[in-house]
Protein backbone atom coordinates (compact mmCIF):
# COMPACT_ATOMS: atom_id res chain seq x y z
CA UNK A 1 0.00 0.00 0.00
CA UNK A 2 1.43 3.28 -0.66
CA UNK A 3 1.41 5.09 -0.74
CA UNK A 4 -2.35 5.92 0.60
CA UNK A 5 -0.62 5.20 0.80
CA UNK A 6 3.31 8.67 2.29
CA UNK A 7 6.07 9.70 4.33
CA UNK A 8 9.17 12.03 6.08
CA UNK A 9 10.60 15.08 6.03
CA UNK A 10 9.52 17.41 3.33
CA UNK A 11 9.98 21.03 2.62
CA UNK A 12 6.55 22.51 2.20
CA UNK A 13 5.63 25.93 0.98
CA UNK A 14 5.86 28.19 4.03
CA UNK A 15 3.67 31.22 3.96
CA UNK A 16 4.89 34.34 5.72
CA UNK A 17 1.39 35.41 6.67
CA UNK A 18 0.08 34.43 10.11
CA UNK A 19 -3.15 32.61 10.81
CA UNK A 20 -5.44 35.49 11.70
CA UNK A 21 -9.18 34.92 11.91
CA UNK A 22 -9.58 36.61 8.54
CA UNK A 23 -7.07 34.28 6.93
CA UNK A 24 -8.77 31.26 8.44
CA UNK A 25 -12.05 32.29 6.85
CA UNK A 26 -10.32 32.42 3.46
CA UNK A 27 -10.38 28.63 3.51
CA UNK A 28 -14.10 28.87 2.82
CA UNK A 29 -15.07 28.08 -0.73
CA UNK A 30 -14.69 25.44 -3.40
CA UNK A 31 -11.26 24.12 -4.33
CA UNK A 32 -10.33 21.92 -7.30
CA UNK A 33 -7.18 19.81 -7.13
CA UNK A 34 -4.31 20.27 -9.57
CA UNK A 35 -4.12 16.58 -10.40
CA UNK A 36 -5.92 13.74 -8.57
CA UNK A 37 -9.44 14.77 -9.75
CA UNK A 38 -10.72 15.93 -6.38
CA UNK A 39 -12.84 18.82 -5.18
CA UNK A 40 -13.08 20.02 -1.60
CA UNK A 41 -15.81 22.35 -0.37
CA UNK A 42 -15.11 24.17 2.89
CA UNK A 43 -17.80 25.93 4.89
CA UNK A 44 -16.72 27.49 8.15
CA UNK A 45 -15.40 24.59 10.24
CA UNK A 46 -16.44 21.67 8.02
CA UNK A 47 -15.46 20.20 4.67
CA UNK A 48 -16.83 17.84 2.03
CA UNK A 49 -14.45 15.98 -0.29
CA UNK A 50 -15.55 14.77 -3.73
CA UNK A 51 -14.04 12.49 -6.37
CA UNK A 52 -14.91 13.75 -9.83
CA UNK A 53 -14.54 12.92 -13.50
CA UNK A 54 -16.15 14.34 -16.63
CA UNK A 55 -19.18 12.11 -15.98
CA UNK A 56 -19.36 11.95 -12.18
CA UNK A 57 -18.93 13.77 -8.90
CA UNK A 58 -19.16 11.57 -5.83
CA UNK A 59 -19.01 12.66 -2.17
CA UNK A 60 -16.41 10.48 -0.47
CA UNK A 61 -15.67 12.04 2.89
CA UNK A 62 -16.76 14.87 5.16
CA UNK A 63 -15.54 16.15 8.49
CA UNK A 64 -14.22 19.10 10.45
CA UNK A 65 -11.37 21.24 9.16
CA UNK A 66 -9.73 20.88 12.58
CA UNK A 67 -8.73 17.37 11.48
CA UNK A 68 -6.15 18.92 9.16
CA UNK A 69 -4.33 20.78 11.95
CA UNK A 70 -1.45 22.62 10.20
CA UNK A 71 -1.59 20.38 7.13
CA UNK A 72 -3.76 22.82 5.20
CA UNK A 73 -2.79 26.37 4.27
CA UNK A 74 -4.12 28.93 1.85
CA UNK A 75 -2.55 31.83 0.04
CA UNK A 76 -4.65 33.82 -2.35
CA UNK A 77 -6.35 31.44 -4.76
CA UNK A 78 -4.15 28.46 -3.93
CA UNK A 79 -4.72 25.91 -1.17
CA UNK A 80 -1.91 23.61 -0.08
CA UNK A 81 -2.79 20.33 1.62
CA UNK A 82 -0.03 18.20 3.12
CA UNK A 83 -0.64 14.43 3.24
CA UNK A 84 2.36 12.79 4.86
CA UNK A 85 5.31 14.27 3.00
CA UNK A 86 3.33 14.97 -0.15
CA UNK A 87 2.11 18.47 -1.00
CA UNK A 88 -1.12 18.68 -3.00
CA UNK A 89 -2.34 21.95 -4.48
CA UNK A 90 -5.90 23.12 -5.11
CA UNK A 91 -7.13 26.16 -7.01
CA UNK A 92 -10.16 28.16 -5.99
CA UNK A 93 -13.20 27.85 -8.29
CA UNK A 94 -16.42 29.80 -8.27
CA UNK A 95 -18.78 27.00 -7.30
CA UNK A 96 -19.34 23.27 -7.19
CA UNK A 97 -19.83 21.69 -10.62
CA UNK A 98 -23.44 20.83 -11.34
CA UNK A 99 -22.58 17.12 -11.29
CA UNK A 100 -21.75 17.45 -7.59
CA UNK A 101 -25.22 18.80 -6.86
CA UNK A 102 -27.04 15.93 -8.52
CA UNK A 103 -28.60 13.19 -6.42
CA UNK A 104 -27.75 9.73 -7.72
CA UNK A 105 -30.51 7.19 -7.32
CA UNK A 106 -29.78 3.83 -5.64
CA UNK A 107 -30.51 2.14 -8.97
CA UNK A 108 -27.90 4.21 -10.78
CA UNK A 109 -25.35 3.72 -7.99
CA UNK A 110 -25.56 -0.03 -8.51
CA UNK A 111 -25.77 0.10 -12.32
CA UNK A 112 -22.80 -1.92 -13.69
CA UNK A 113 -22.56 0.19 -16.85
CA UNK A 114 -22.40 3.47 -14.89
CA UNK A 115 -19.84 2.05 -12.46
CA UNK A 116 -17.67 0.81 -15.30
CA UNK A 117 -17.82 4.18 -17.04
CA UNK A 118 -16.78 6.03 -13.86
CA UNK A 119 -13.99 3.51 -13.33
CA UNK A 120 -12.75 3.87 -16.92
CA UNK A 121 -12.98 7.66 -16.99
CA UNK A 122 -11.05 7.93 -13.72
CA UNK A 123 -8.29 5.78 -15.18
CA UNK A 124 -8.25 7.76 -18.43
CA UNK A 125 -8.01 11.09 -16.61
CA UNK A 126 -5.49 10.09 -13.95
CA UNK A 127 -3.31 7.16 -15.01
CA UNK A 128 0.14 8.57 -15.62
CA UNK A 129 1.85 5.64 -17.37
CA UNK A 130 -0.20 5.22 -20.57
CA UNK A 131 2.74 6.24 -22.75
CA UNK A 132 5.35 4.41 -20.69
CA UNK A 133 3.42 1.15 -21.02
CA UNK A 134 2.65 1.70 -24.73
CA UNK A 135 -1.11 1.51 -24.27
CA UNK A 136 -3.81 2.15 -26.81
CA UNK A 137 -6.38 3.28 -24.29
CA UNK A 138 -9.23 3.80 -26.76
CA UNK A 139 -8.91 0.25 -28.02
CA UNK A 140 -8.59 -1.20 -24.51
CA UNK A 141 -11.58 0.78 -23.23
CA UNK A 142 -13.79 -0.17 -26.18
CA UNK A 143 -12.94 -3.84 -25.80
CA UNK A 144 -13.92 -3.95 -22.12
CA UNK A 145 -16.90 -1.64 -22.45
CA UNK A 146 -18.49 -4.03 -24.94
CA UNK A 147 -18.55 -6.74 -22.27
CA UNK A 148 -20.51 -4.72 -19.69
CA UNK A 149 -24.31 -4.61 -19.80
CA UNK A 150 -27.13 -3.78 -17.40
CA UNK A 151 -27.30 -7.50 -16.58
CA UNK A 152 -23.62 -7.88 -15.67
CA UNK A 153 -23.35 -9.35 -12.17
CA UNK A 154 -21.16 -7.84 -9.46
CA UNK A 155 -18.72 -10.73 -9.72
CA UNK A 156 -18.50 -10.38 -13.50
CA UNK A 157 -18.02 -6.61 -13.17
CA UNK A 158 -15.26 -7.09 -10.63
CA UNK A 159 -13.49 -9.58 -12.89
CA UNK A 160 -13.68 -7.24 -15.88
CA UNK A 161 -12.39 -4.26 -13.89
CA UNK A 162 -9.62 -6.38 -12.42
CA UNK A 163 -8.60 -7.53 -15.90
CA UNK A 164 -8.59 -3.94 -17.12
CA UNK A 165 -6.27 -2.91 -14.30
CA UNK A 166 -3.96 -5.77 -15.19
CA UNK A 167 -4.14 -4.71 -18.83
CA UNK A 168 -2.74 -1.24 -18.13
CA UNK A 169 0.17 -2.71 -16.12
CA UNK A 170 -0.28 -0.40 -13.14
CA UNK A 171 2.07 -1.45 -10.36
CA UNK A 172 -0.22 0.18 -7.81
CA UNK A 173 -3.53 -0.71 -9.43
CA UNK A 174 -5.86 -2.34 -6.91
CA UNK A 175 -9.59 -3.04 -6.74
CA UNK A 176 -11.54 -3.80 -3.57
CA UNK A 177 -15.14 -4.96 -3.94
CA UNK A 178 -17.82 -5.83 -1.39
CA UNK A 179 -17.61 -8.72 1.07
CA UNK A 180 -20.30 -10.54 -0.91
CA UNK A 181 -18.20 -10.39 -4.08
CA UNK A 182 -15.11 -11.57 -2.20
CA UNK A 183 -17.00 -14.52 -0.75
CA UNK A 184 -18.34 -15.54 -4.16
CA UNK A 185 -14.89 -15.29 -5.73
CA UNK A 186 -13.47 -17.51 -2.99
CA UNK A 187 -16.08 -20.15 -3.81
CA UNK A 188 -15.13 -20.05 -7.47
CA UNK A 189 -11.40 -20.16 -6.85
CA UNK A 190 -9.60 -23.33 -7.74
CA UNK A 191 -5.97 -23.04 -6.73
CA UNK A 192 -3.30 -25.66 -7.30
CA UNK A 193 -0.80 -25.89 -4.46
CA UNK A 194 2.56 -27.52 -5.00
CA UNK A 195 3.08 -29.31 -1.70
CA UNK A 196 6.73 -29.92 -2.57
CA UNK A 197 7.64 -26.21 -2.70
CA UNK A 198 7.75 -24.17 0.50
CA UNK A 199 6.01 -20.80 0.25
CA UNK A 200 7.60 -18.01 2.35
CA UNK A 201 5.96 -14.81 3.52
CA UNK A 202 7.85 -11.49 3.49
CA UNK A 203 7.99 -11.26 7.27
CA UNK A 204 8.87 -14.93 7.63
CA UNK A 205 11.94 -14.77 5.40
CA UNK A 206 12.94 -11.42 6.91
CA UNK A 207 12.98 -12.92 10.40
CA UNK A 208 15.06 -15.87 9.20
CA UNK A 209 17.64 -13.55 7.65
CA UNK A 210 17.80 -11.25 10.67
CA UNK A 211 18.28 -14.18 13.04
CA UNK A 212 21.20 -15.44 10.92
CA UNK A 213 22.86 -12.05 10.37
CA UNK A 214 22.69 -10.87 13.99
CA UNK A 215 25.27 -12.13 16.45
CA UNK A 216 23.98 -9.73 19.12
CA UNK A 217 20.30 -8.92 18.73
CA UNK A 218 19.55 -5.53 20.29
CA UNK A 219 15.92 -5.41 19.14
CA UNK A 220 13.43 -4.19 21.72
CA UNK A 221 9.82 -3.01 21.58
CA UNK A 222 9.52 -3.77 17.88
CA UNK A 223 8.40 -6.60 15.62
CA UNK A 224 8.84 -4.57 12.41
CA UNK A 225 12.48 -3.52 12.75
CA UNK A 226 15.25 -5.81 14.01
CA UNK A 227 18.73 -4.52 14.74
CA UNK A 228 22.00 -5.36 16.39
CA UNK A 229 25.59 -6.32 15.60
CA UNK A 230 26.97 -8.87 13.18
CA UNK A 231 29.89 -11.13 14.11
CA UNK A 232 32.34 -8.74 12.40
CA UNK A 233 31.09 -5.77 14.42
CA UNK A 234 29.03 -4.21 11.64
CA UNK A 235 25.64 -2.84 12.56
CA UNK A 236 22.66 -4.48 10.90
CA UNK A 237 19.09 -3.15 10.60
CA UNK A 238 16.31 -5.12 8.94
CA UNK A 239 13.09 -3.25 8.17
CA UNK A 240 10.10 -5.45 7.35
CA UNK A 241 7.59 -2.78 6.31
CA UNK A 242 7.07 0.97 6.09
CA UNK A 243 3.79 0.95 8.00
CA UNK A 244 2.04 -0.72 11.00
CA UNK A 245 4.15 1.29 13.47
CA UNK A 246 1.36 3.50 14.85
CA UNK A 247 -0.57 2.61 17.98
CA UNK A 248 -4.14 2.85 16.71
CA UNK A 249 -5.69 1.52 19.93
CA UNK A 250 -7.06 -1.61 18.27
CA UNK A 251 -9.49 -3.58 20.37
CA UNK A 252 -8.92 -7.24 21.09
CA UNK A 253 -12.34 -8.00 19.62
CA UNK A 254 -11.47 -6.34 16.29
CA UNK A 255 -8.15 -8.16 16.07
CA UNK A 256 -9.78 -11.52 16.86
CA UNK A 257 -12.54 -10.94 14.30
CA UNK A 258 -10.51 -9.49 11.40
CA UNK A 259 -6.88 -10.31 12.12
CA UNK A 260 -4.33 -7.65 13.11
CA UNK A 261 -3.58 -6.18 9.67
CA UNK A 262 -7.21 -5.99 8.53
CA UNK A 263 -8.23 -4.44 11.85
CA UNK A 264 -5.38 -1.94 11.50
CA UNK A 265 -6.45 -1.01 7.96
CA UNK A 266 -10.09 -0.66 9.02
CA UNK A 267 -9.08 1.68 11.85
CA UNK A 268 -6.85 4.01 9.84
CA UNK A 269 -9.50 4.31 7.12
CA UNK A 270 -11.68 5.96 9.78
CA UNK A 271 -9.01 8.63 10.34
CA UNK A 272 -7.86 11.65 8.41
CA UNK A 273 -5.10 10.33 6.16
CA UNK A 274 -2.64 13.01 7.18
CA UNK A 275 -3.23 12.40 10.89
CA UNK A 276 -2.76 8.66 10.44
CA UNK A 277 0.50 9.09 8.50
CA UNK A 278 1.82 11.46 11.16
CA UNK A 279 1.18 8.80 13.81
CA UNK A 280 3.20 6.33 11.72
CA UNK A 281 6.04 8.84 11.38
CA UNK A 282 6.18 9.70 15.06
CA UNK A 283 6.19 6.05 16.07
CA UNK A 284 9.06 5.10 13.78
CA UNK A 285 10.97 8.25 14.76
CA UNK A 286 10.95 7.23 18.40
CA UNK A 287 12.01 3.72 17.48
CA UNK A 288 14.86 4.85 15.19
CA UNK A 289 16.27 7.15 17.86
CA UNK A 290 16.96 4.03 19.90
CA UNK A 291 18.28 2.05 16.93
CA UNK A 292 20.88 4.66 15.99
CA UNK A 293 21.87 5.14 19.62
CA UNK A 294 22.52 1.39 19.92
CA UNK A 295 24.60 1.29 16.72
CA UNK A 296 26.35 4.65 16.84
CA UNK A 297 29.77 3.10 17.45
CA UNK A 298 29.58 0.59 14.58
CA UNK A 299 32.11 1.26 11.83
CA UNK A 300 29.49 0.58 9.17
CA UNK A 301 25.79 -0.29 9.06
CA UNK A 302 23.86 -2.55 6.71
CA UNK A 303 20.17 -1.67 6.25
CA UNK A 304 18.19 -4.53 4.73
CA UNK A 305 14.94 -3.72 2.91
CA UNK A 306 15.10 -6.64 0.45
CA UNK A 307 11.85 -8.14 1.78
CA UNK A 308 10.01 -4.85 2.36
CA UNK A 309 6.84 -4.37 0.30
CA UNK A 310 6.31 -0.74 1.29
CA UNK A 311 3.82 1.31 3.30
CA UNK A 312 4.17 5.02 3.93
CA UNK A 313 6.78 7.29 2.33
CA UNK A 314 6.89 9.35 5.52
CA UNK A 315 8.16 6.32 7.40
CA UNK A 316 10.86 5.67 4.80
CA UNK A 317 12.14 9.22 4.88
CA UNK A 318 11.97 9.43 8.66
CA UNK A 319 14.22 6.37 8.88
CA UNK A 320 16.59 7.71 6.23
CA UNK A 321 16.89 11.08 7.94
CA UNK A 322 18.95 9.32 10.64
CA UNK A 323 21.76 9.15 8.05
CA UNK A 324 21.49 12.77 6.91
CA UNK A 325 23.46 15.67 8.39
CA UNK A 326 22.27 18.47 6.14
CA UNK A 327 18.91 19.33 4.66
CA UNK A 328 18.86 18.28 1.02
CA UNK A 329 16.51 17.75 -1.90
CA UNK A 330 16.13 14.02 -2.51
CA UNK A 331 13.02 13.51 -4.68
CA UNK A 332 10.97 15.43 -7.21
CA UNK A 333 7.33 14.70 -7.98
CA UNK A 334 4.56 15.73 -10.37
CA UNK A 335 1.00 14.57 -10.98
CA UNK A 336 -0.89 13.85 -14.17
CA UNK A 337 -3.07 16.88 -14.77
CA UNK A 338 -5.37 17.21 -17.77
CA UNK A 339 -3.23 16.75 -20.91
CA UNK A 340 0.02 17.33 -19.06
CA UNK A 341 1.38 17.51 -15.52
CA UNK A 342 1.16 19.59 -12.39
CA UNK A 343 4.12 21.80 -11.45
CA UNK A 344 7.09 19.85 -10.07
CA UNK A 345 7.32 19.59 -6.28
CA UNK A 346 10.62 19.08 -4.50
CA UNK A 347 10.76 16.78 -1.47
CA UNK A 348 13.49 17.48 1.06
CA UNK A 349 15.10 15.24 3.64
CA UNK A 350 15.69 17.04 6.91
CA UNK A 351 18.92 16.73 8.85
CA UNK A 352 19.46 15.12 12.25
CA UNK A 353 22.02 16.45 14.70
CA UNK A 354 23.08 12.91 15.61
CA UNK A 355 23.00 11.57 12.05
CA UNK A 356 25.10 8.46 11.43
CA UNK A 357 27.79 9.50 8.93
CA UNK A 358 29.95 6.42 8.59
CA UNK A 359 29.50 4.11 5.57
CA UNK A 360 26.01 2.65 5.13
CA UNK A 361 24.98 -0.11 2.73
CA UNK A 362 21.33 -0.31 1.71
CA UNK A 363 20.31 -3.82 0.62
CA UNK A 364 17.52 -3.95 -1.98
CA UNK A 365 15.95 -6.56 -4.26
CA UNK A 366 13.21 -6.83 -6.87
CA UNK A 367 10.87 -7.39 -3.91
CA UNK A 368 11.70 -3.97 -2.46
CA UNK A 369 8.55 -2.06 -3.43
CA UNK A 370 6.56 1.13 -3.12
CA UNK A 371 7.50 3.18 -0.03
CA UNK A 372 10.62 1.04 0.46
CA UNK A 373 11.67 2.17 -3.02
CA UNK A 374 11.18 5.74 -1.89
CA UNK A 375 13.91 5.09 0.65
CA UNK A 376 16.21 3.72 -2.06
CA UNK A 377 15.41 6.65 -4.38
CA UNK A 378 16.11 9.25 -1.69
CA UNK A 379 19.28 7.40 -0.63
CA UNK A 380 20.77 8.15 -4.05
CA UNK A 381 21.40 11.68 -2.75
CA UNK A 382 23.25 10.62 0.43
CA UNK A 383 27.05 10.48 -0.03
CA UNK A 384 27.63 7.91 2.73
CA UNK A 385 25.09 5.38 1.38
CA UNK A 386 25.74 2.69 -1.24
CA UNK A 387 22.94 0.52 -2.63
CA UNK A 388 23.72 -3.16 -3.14
CA UNK A 389 21.72 -6.20 -4.21
CA UNK A 390 19.29 -5.87 -7.12
CA UNK A 391 17.17 -3.05 -8.55
CA UNK A 392 13.89 -2.42 -6.78
CA UNK A 393 10.43 -3.44 -7.97
CA UNK A 394 9.62 -0.32 -9.98
CA UNK A 395 6.34 0.62 -8.26
CA UNK A 396 7.10 4.13 -7.06
CA UNK A 397 4.05 6.25 -7.83
CA UNK A 398 1.80 7.05 -4.92
CA UNK A 399 -1.51 5.20 -5.26
CA UNK A 400 -4.44 7.54 -5.81
CA UNK A 401 -7.45 6.14 -3.93
CA UNK A 402 -10.88 6.42 -5.54
CA UNK A 403 -14.42 5.29 -4.71
CA UNK A 404 -16.99 4.03 -7.21
CA UNK A 405 -20.74 4.82 -7.03
CA UNK A 406 -21.44 1.29 -5.73
CA UNK A 407 -19.00 1.79 -2.84
CA UNK A 408 -16.11 -0.23 -4.22
CA UNK A 409 -12.61 1.21 -3.84
CA UNK A 410 -9.70 1.20 -6.24
CA UNK A 411 -6.29 2.79 -6.67
CA UNK A 412 -4.45 4.12 -9.68
CA UNK A 413 -0.95 5.54 -10.21
CA UNK A 414 -1.15 9.25 -10.99
CA UNK A 415 2.28 10.57 -9.97
CA UNK A 416 5.77 10.59 -11.40
CA UNK A 417 8.23 10.00 -8.57
CA UNK A 418 11.68 11.11 -9.74
CA UNK A 419 15.22 11.64 -8.54
CA UNK A 420 16.69 15.13 -8.30
CA UNK A 421 17.58 15.13 -12.02
CA UNK A 422 14.01 14.35 -13.11
CA UNK A 423 14.66 10.68 -13.94
CA UNK A 424 11.90 8.27 -12.96
CA UNK A 425 12.26 4.54 -12.32
CA UNK A 426 8.75 3.14 -12.70
CA UNK A 427 8.83 -0.45 -13.98
CA UNK A 428 12.64 -0.64 -14.13
CA UNK A 429 13.25 0.07 -10.43
CA UNK A 430 15.88 2.07 -8.54
CA UNK A 431 19.32 0.78 -9.59
CA UNK A 432 22.12 -0.37 -7.28
CA UNK A 433 25.80 0.52 -7.04
CA UNK A 434 26.77 -3.15 -6.84
CA UNK A 435 24.72 -5.94 -8.39
CA UNK A 436 24.03 -9.32 -6.80
CA UNK A 437 22.44 -12.11 -8.81
CA UNK A 438 18.98 -12.38 -7.25
CA UNK A 439 16.15 -14.31 -8.97
CA UNK A 440 13.36 -11.98 -10.04
CA UNK A 441 10.55 -14.34 -9.06
CA UNK A 442 9.47 -13.69 -5.48
CA UNK A 443 9.32 -17.24 -4.14
CA UNK A 444 12.40 -18.36 -6.09
CA UNK A 445 14.34 -15.51 -4.49
CA UNK A 446 13.01 -16.24 -1.02
CA UNK A 447 13.85 -19.93 -1.33
CA UNK A 448 17.36 -19.18 -2.60
CA UNK A 449 18.01 -17.11 0.52
CA UNK A 450 16.30 -19.49 2.96
CA UNK A 451 18.18 -22.49 1.58
CA UNK A 452 21.59 -20.82 1.96
CA UNK A 453 21.49 -18.11 4.62
CA UNK A 454 25.23 -18.25 5.15
CA UNK A 455 25.91 -17.99 1.42
CA UNK A 456 23.60 -15.01 1.19
CA UNK A 457 25.43 -13.25 4.01
CA UNK A 458 28.86 -14.00 2.53
CA UNK A 459 27.90 -12.54 -0.85
CA UNK A 460 26.63 -9.36 0.79
CA UNK A 461 29.74 -8.97 2.96
CA UNK A 462 32.05 -9.51 -0.01
CA UNK A 463 30.48 -6.52 -1.74
CA UNK A 464 30.64 -4.43 1.44
CA UNK A 465 34.31 -5.26 2.04
CA UNK A 466 35.13 -4.47 -1.57
CA UNK A 467 33.60 -0.99 -1.28
CA UNK A 468 35.19 -0.29 2.09
CA UNK A 469 38.66 -1.20 0.76
CA UNK A 470 38.47 1.37 -2.03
Amino acid sequence: MKKTLSITLISLLIFSCSYSEKQKSSLDGVWESIGSSRIIEIKKDSFQLYDFSVISCLPVRKGLTSEFDDAIKVKGDTLLMKVGVMPYYYKRVDSLPELCLETISPKKKSDPVYNFEVFAKTIEENYVFMKLNHLNWDSLYTSFKSKVTANTTDVELYQLMHQLLKGIHDNHGYLEASDAVDQELEKQEQSIVDVHMKEYGDFEIADMVAAHYLKEDLTKDSWLIRWGEMDNGYGYILIKAMWLFADLQLTEADVNEKGYVDAYVSKFHQMDEGQYIEQERKAVAKLMDGVIQDLKNAETILIDIRFNGGGQDAVSLEILSRLNNTRRKVITQKLKYKAGYSPINAIYLEAKDSAYQKPVFLLTSQQTASAAETMALAAMSLPNVKRIGAHTSGALSTALEKTLPNGWHFTISNELFMDTTGTFYENKGVPVNAQLDYPEDRQTFFRSVANDLEGDKKKVLEVVENHLSK
